[in-house]
C-alpha cells in the first residue's frame, strides 16, 4: 500500500518566499494546497514536477467565507493537513500621521486576521488528528520598531503573539506553532518598495552583519525545518530571527562595517 503523502496548505505562493516554500516541500515530498489573489502557476509547476499534487484557489484570505471554502476544499482534497505556512502578507510605508485608518486596517486584515482564520481553519483538523505544524512568517519588525511602517510593524508584532498564544493552548494536543522572522528578502516585495524611493540595497547591506540581503531559500529552509517534528519536534512558541544578525547588532555603522 502506498503510503500517504504529507500536506502542506502554503499562502501568497504566487511569487518570492511563497513560491520558493512550495517549491521546496513539492521536493521534500508533500502535496500542496495554495492561495492567492493571482495564479501560483510557476510553484503548481515545480510541484507537480516533483511528482506531487496541488490544489489552488484564488481568493482573498482575509475573507472568512473564502477560508471556509479553502479549507473545505483541502480536507476533499486529501482529508489531512501536516503544515500551514501563513506566508501571504502587504506592506505599508508611510509616516504614522500620514496613514489612514483604511491603510492601516486593511494591513491588519491581510497580515493578522488572515493568519488567525487559517490557523483557526486548519488548525481544528490538525487538533483532530493531534498532529501539525503551523509556521507564520513574521518579520524583523515584529521584534523591533522601523519607522514609516507603523501597520506592518503592529500586524507582524501581533502575527508573533498570536503564534506564542497558540502554541500554548495547542502543544499539548500535538500542534506546534512557530514564527519565521525574515529580515529584508531580495523579492518582488522589495522591488516594489525600493520603488519609493525610501531605502536602497546599500542601505540593507550596510545594517545586516552578514552583509547581504536574505534570499527566499533562507526562508523557505527555515520554514521546512520548523515543519519537520524530526529535526524541530520540540520548538514551539518561537520567533526564529533569520535575519543575519540584523536583530543581534547594536553596533554603529562605521564600526559594523570595520569588522566586514
Amino acid at each position: 500500500m502506498m503510503a500517504t503523502r504529507h500536506v502542506a496548505v502554503v499562502t501568497g505562493a504566487a511569487q518570492g518566499i511563497g513560491r520558493r516554500i512550495a517549491e521546496l516541500f513539492a521536493k521534500r515530498g508533500y502535496d500542496l494546497a495554495l492561495i492567492d489573489l493571482r495564479s501560483s502557476a510557476d510553484a503548481i509547476q515545480a510541484v507537480q514536477g516533483h511528482g506531487g499534487a496541488v490544489l489552488e484557489l484564488l481568493g482573498d484570505i482575509s475573507d472568512d467565507a473564502t477560508v471556509a471554502r479553502f479549507a473545505a476544499e483541502v480536507q476533499l482534497f486529501r482529508g489531512r493537513v501536516d503544515v500551514l505556512v501563513n506566508n501571504a502578507g502587504i506592506s505599508c510605508i508611510a509616516p504614522a500621521e500620514m496613514l489612514s485608518g483604511q491603510e492601516y486596517r486593511r494591513v491588519l486584515e491581510v497580515n493578522l486576521v488572515a493568519p488567525f482564520l487559517l490557523a483557526k481553519a486548519f488548525g481544528s483538523v490538525m487538533l483532530a488528528q493531534r498532529s501539525g505544524s503551523i509556521i507564520n512568517v513574521a518579520s524583523v519588525a515584529g521584534l523591533l520598531g522601523i519607522a514609516d511602517r507603523a501597520a506592518y510593524n503592529a500586524s507582524k508584532h501581533g502575527l508573533i503573539g498570536l503564534t506564542r498564544t497558540l502554541a500554548a493552548e495547542w502543544g499539548g494536543r500535538g500542534v506546534r506553532v512557530n514564527a519565521v522572522c525574515p529580515g529584508w528578502v531580495k523579492t518582488e516585495m522589495d522591488v516594489a518598495d525600493q520603488a519609493g524611493g525610501s531605502y536602497t540595497d546599500a542601505d540593507i547591506i550596510g545594517r545586516v552583519p552578514m552583509g547581504r540581503f536574505a534570499s527566499a531559500d533562507d526562508i523557505a529552509k527555515a520554514v521546512a525545518f520548523l515543519a519537520d517534528p524530526q529535526q524541530s519536534g520540540f520548538i514551539n512558541g518561537q520567533a526564529l530571527a533569520v535575519d543575519g544578525g540584523w536583530t543581534a547588532d547594536g553596533s554603529w555603522e562605521s564600526l559594523r562595517l570595520r569588522h566586514r
